[in-house]
């Protein structure tokens, strides 16, 4: 898996850098001169970054076309400008003219966000039985479906309270031991999942879970140090 970016600008000498840097953060590039095609680009999914030069293109039109797009997760957001006034709406500001120096460095900082959105973000399949308890001490029978860095997803023919907190044991595939979790239920739909975000767990099972997932992680690397 690599990430993907938008590179909204007409600028040759912003295209002439940040192509190839994008490239060596394996971070896979479409090109887009056009900024009314942005929307449609948005519109296909998977974009982790947006690349926008405030020259070629008005962010809040950019901005516009990302609400439109309707797409779950909002990806990075770097903005090139020609000026030192403040960008609203951004998650990075790249200044002109463009270095290679000045270009890895924000690059560097978009790659930390995207990593760390990733990783939030993703979830790996389980279907582990579990017995839950709540802060009453009621039992419940969960079905673990999925599992990530901030949480777990379960399916039960109980109801589950939003705001509960249930703690339960969980073996991950591969390892010995199970794991220790407290975790809070945050949204629940009618046919019986729920979504929970980890409310506390013992430092070595969050090692053992973090380490569990690192080696499940499929991300191209980079081809320069991050």
């Amino acid at each position: 898996m690599a990430f993907e970016c938008v590179l909204v600008s007409s600028d040759p000498a912003v295209l002439s850098t940040m192509d190839p840097l994008l490239h060596d953060f394996s971070i896979e590039t479409s090109v887009c001169p056009n900024p009314r095609k942005v929307g449609d680009r948005l519109g296909e999914g998977g974009t982790d970054l947006v690349v926008v030069d405030l020259e070629t293109v008005s962010l809040g039109d950019v901005l516009e076309q990302l609400k439109a797009s309707q797409i779950r997760q909002k990806p990075t957001l770097l903005a090139v400008s020609a000026t030192n006034e403040t960008v609203p709406g951004v998650d990075i500001v790249l200044r002109k003219p463009v270095t290679v120096e000045s270009g890895v460095r924000s690059l560097k900082t978009a790659y930390f966000r995207m990593l760390q959105d990733f990783r939030k973000h993703t979830r790996f399949a389980l279907m582990s039985s579990v017995v839950a308890t709540d802060e009453n001490n009621r039992t419940v029978s969960l079905t673990v479906t999925n599992i990530g860095a901030g949480g777990v997803g379960v399916a039960t023919k109980e109801k589950l309270a939003m705001g509960s907190i249930l703690s339960f044991r969980v073996k991950l595939p591969g390892l010995e031991t199970n794991i220790s979790i407290q975790a809070r239920v945050l949204w629940t739909r009618k046919y019986g999942v729920a979504g929970c975000e980890f409310v506390r767990m013992p430092p070595f099972d969050v090692h053992l879970l973090h380490a569990w997932l690192e080696s499940r992680y499929r991300i191209k690397k980079p081809l320069i140090p991050v």
